[in-house]
């Protein structure tokens, strides 16, 4: 009795022990395909179809990569993602013709699986900055040296050429898929899908047991509404014009208090750029200059300056949206994007500004104040007080001086529904 109880005891860890091999037989394989710049809704994309697979205990998970780079805070996330991910990620650089450069090295170097597809290309990982021109100075060192140390810190873990790794970070080098492979850099060359699957079927994953891929089925993971908004105003030039919308919508409102509208779609224009802004690289000196270009505009509406405001404004929109993004590789404003928007919306705004300094300075056109300088005719002898006839209407008037019938007056004011006139002189 006491034996066959060791025996169950024993069966019962052996089995806990290799817990983990059975990790990788699952009868499933998640595919997900990533082909945009590294940014906060790809990221959010992979990170959240990392964990679907490790929670649905998938034989493995495949991302399809071809990306030009991105933000290195994105390519972190993926980074991390991977890690800790239960299940393998493969990540297969794929079509013929796509590549794995900038922060798609660091992702691809990270997965416990790499692949290529013939015609493929990895590298280029050089840090850029904005607007894609080199980072000068200090600073260029240091971002390169935290990026090379991350890049060889992964290669190391993974098993991969960390020297190779170095050289893309500081000489941006490049390789094609078969150099890929001779290099240590990647761990398989497959012409689709179909090859891939086959060709990893039955290898060992450090952590994660021998993958069983023969007789799984493929599932492809598309991105839910959520992701698909992330990334549509994740965009910078997206994020940029919802920042010119909801600016433009609350000067309108500003200026004319009462249209609702404009102002309730600005609002929300405004607060969608400002999420966008939270995952983008903003340079906070340009969101300043984009509100101080706001704040010239509302003075000219109060103050003449002749159209000086009104310049000061448009060069304080201009400069402010040229600062606006510290651009990294595939994130940066579109001149195609931004020279239309702040034509449009400068001329908005000088529009706006002169219509309402016109309606300050002109005259009154209705009511009491509008019936001053009317010119009439007396229809009556006014000896104190009479009747004339003015804007189509018979009106009480009184006068101090004496008025005869059928002569022209003119109204110096208004009270009370009687009217003060004078004679017109005759020029």
């Amino acid at each position: 009795m006491r034996s066959s109880f060791l025996t169950i005891v024993f069966l019962v860890g052996w089995v806990c022990c290799c817990c983990p091999q059975g990790l990788a037989a699952g009868k499933e394989i998640y595919i997900i395909t990533v082909s945009d710049a590294i940014g906060p809704g790809v990221a959010d994309f992979v990170e959240k179809s990392i964990e679907k697979a490790s929670t649905d205990d998938v034989a493995c998970i495949i991302i399809q990569l071809d990306t030009p780079g991105g933000l290195a805070e994105s390519m972190r996330v993926i980074v991390k993602a991977i890690f800790a991910s239960r299940v393998p990620v493969v990540v297969y650089v794929s079509p013929s013709g796509a590549r794995a450069a900038s922060a798609g090295v660091m992702i691809t170097m990270a997965a416990d699986i790499a692949a290529m597809a013939p015609g493929t290309n990895i590298g280029a990982a050089h840090p850029v900055g904005t607007g894609g021109k080199e980072i000068d100075g200090a600073m260029s060192e240091k971002v390169i040296n935290d990026m090379a140390a991350q890049v060889k810190s992964i290669a190391e873990r993974k098993g991969r050429n960390a020297r190779w790794a170095e050289r893309a970070v500081r000489e941006s080098v490049s390789v094609t898929e078969t150099e890929a492979l001779k290099e240590n850099i990647v761990d398989i060359v497959a012409a689709d899908l179909d090859e891939l699957i086959q060709k990893i079927d039955g290898r060992m994953v450090a952590g994660k047991g021998v993958l069983k891929t023969a007789e799984t089925r493929s599932v492809f993971l598309k991105e839910n509404l959520r992701t698909k908004i992330l990334k549509t105003i994740s965009d910078p030039n997206i994020a940029y014009v919802l920042m010119m919308i909801g600016l433009a919508g609350l000067y309108f409102e500003l200026s004319h208090p009462g249209a609702i509208f404009p102002g309730v779609i600005g609002g929300i224009s405004l607060v969608l750029a400002f999420f966008a802004f939270q995952t983008l690289p903003v340079n906070y000196a340009g969101i300043l200059l984009i509100i101080l270009s706001l704040v010239f505009f509302i003075i000219e509406m109060k103050v003449t300056s002749y159209g000086l405001l009104s310049f000061a404004g448009i060069l304080s929109l201009l400069l402010g949206s040229i600062m606006l993004f510290e651009g990294q590789a595939g994130i940066r404003l579109s001149w195609r994007v931004l020279l239309p928007t702040i034509g449009f919306v400068s001329g908005f705004f000088v529009v706006v500004a002169g219509l309402v300094f016109r309606s300050q300075i002109s005259r009154p056109k209705t009511g009491s104040a509008g019936m001053v300088g009317q010119i009439g005719v007396a229809k009556t002898d006014i000896r104190g007080e009479g009747r004339v006839f003015v804007r189509g209407e018979l009106w009480k008037a009184v006068s101090t001086q004496t008025i005869r019938a059928g002569q022209k007056v003119r109204v110096r004011n208004v009270d009370n529904l009687v009217l003060e006139v004078e004679p017109l002189e005759q020029g």
